[in-house]
């Protein structure tokens, strides 16, 4: 999961980068708008732009290591009219996103494999398009704030350890930081990203 990659392969990852971390924010926006929140929409974050999603280290991150973060898209949960399941369909959005990214490219992979995997270089750009956004989405959905698995948990934990599951959330980053540095994360991902990439292009 470490292995830097070379040249070609971090050249052919910027867009690949950019889409991830682009799109997977702009579905926690819409689906935010969707379901009665305009935060997103009215501080510029409901566009396709990424610019307006980009996090330097997250994104760095993403680029070498294949798992990382984007600026996340502001949710006011006052607006919703039932806040724990709408921040669970909030949360679950970006993921979403990301594996509907990587199974449209296995489809294109399969369907056409002339001329996309005759040409190496569009060969290499869809395998990195897929694994980039396994990446995002396997990474998101480990349930440690602030990444959208611990907003997964929201709907199925009692007040009492929910409460307490918010008090995590102030520590969570350096907890997450902490796992990462010591390989942890690394090889809970590796299986899963693994089983995802032998579904879509096997």
């Amino acid at each position: 999961m470490l292995r830097m990659p070379a040249l070609a392969d971090l050249l052919l990852s910027v867009p690949a980068v950019l889409w991830a971390i682009t799109f997977h924010e702009f579905c926690h926006g819409y689906m935010a708008y969707r379901l009665g929140d305009p935060t997103a929409a009215r501080m510029g974050r409901l566009t396709l732009n990424p610019l307006h999603h980009f996090d330097p280290i997250g994104a760095l991150m993403l680029l070498l290591f294949r798992f990382g973060w984007a600026k996340p898209v502001p949710v006011d949960p006052r607006y919703f009219k039932h806040p724990r399941r709408d921040m669970f369909l909030v949360s679950i959005a970006g993921v979403s996103g990301n594996f509907l990214t990587a199974f449209l490219f296995g489809m294109i992979a399969r369907l056409f494999p002339y001329p996309f995997l005759a040409i190496p270089a569009l060969r290499q750009f869809i395998f990195l398009m897929i694994v980039i956004n396994i990446g995002l989405a396997v990474f998101n959905l480990i349930p440690i704030p602030p990444l959208d698995g611990s907003k997964l948990l929201y709907p199925l934990l009692p007040p009492a350890l929910l409460e307490k599951y918010f008090w995590l959330e102030r520590y969570g980053f350096f907890i997450l930081m902490i796992l990462v540095a010591l390989g942890v994360v690394q090889a809970i991902m590796g299986p899963v990203v693994m089983f995802f990439l032998r579904l879509i292009l096997l």
